[in-house]
């Protein structure tokens, strides 16, 4: 995976993530999660959600997991600990065995990558970042097991989201249920190259 790369409009950088990334990681997810959930998901779900799921300890943890790979997207020039530049996006992608049954029955038992998270600031959407950090998780994919399915999941209502997904060669192969909060929510689930 290269180190950086460079995508116009908007100069970015697209690395590895470090503990030392973990409370910026934490503070855009809070930012970028809540928009992704379907109309109707209470602020309250929205809230535990983050707090649980989205904390700096867990963003500290995967990026020491040898399990996944966090990526980072921050303004090209800026680096960890950097002044006055926070991130603009995050990607993780975590190498298991699916624990959901909609999800093994679309993507196998055994082990795939899942694209877990893929996020932009609101403000950069339509610029070209999100396409940046995208063609780098799919180029870190590999890392983590060389031909292993990569998937996602994601709202069965988003549909920019998924727009976005089949543009980089993932296609809907079945469902899985989603719990935000406490709330169930119904996702499609997506396999990199499925035809």
């Amino acid at each position: 995976m290269p180190d950086d790369l460079t995508t116009a409009p908007h100069a970015v950088r697209v690395r590895r993530a470090t503990a030392d990334d973990a409370a910026a990681l934490a503070d855009l997810a809070a930012v970028t999660f809540p928009l992704a959930c379907p109309p109707g998901t209470s602020p309250d779900a929205i809230a535990e959600h983050v707090a649980t799921q989205l904390s700096p300890e867990r963003f500290r943890a995967w990026a020491a997991s040898a399990d996944g790979v966090l990526l980072v997207v921050e303004p090209d020039g800026a680096g960890p600990g950097a002044a006055g530049d926070a991130p603009v996006g995050y990607a993780l992608l975590v190498r298991g065995t699916p624990d959901d049954p909609g999800v093994e029955a679309a993507v196998g038992s055994g082990a795939a990558v899942e694209l877990s998270k893929i996020y932009v600031h609101p403000r950069t959407q339509g610029t070209g970042v999100a396409s940046a950090l995208m063609r780098a998780a799919l180029d870190a994919a590999p890392t983590l097991g060389e031909g292993l399915t990569v998937w996602l999941g994601t709202n069965v209502l988003n549909a920019r989201a998924q727009a976005f997904y089949r543009k980089h060669g993932f296609a809907v192969v079945g469902s899985r249920t989603y719990v935000v909060g406490g709330e169930e929510h119904s996702d499609v689930v997506m396999v990199h190259g499925a035809s």
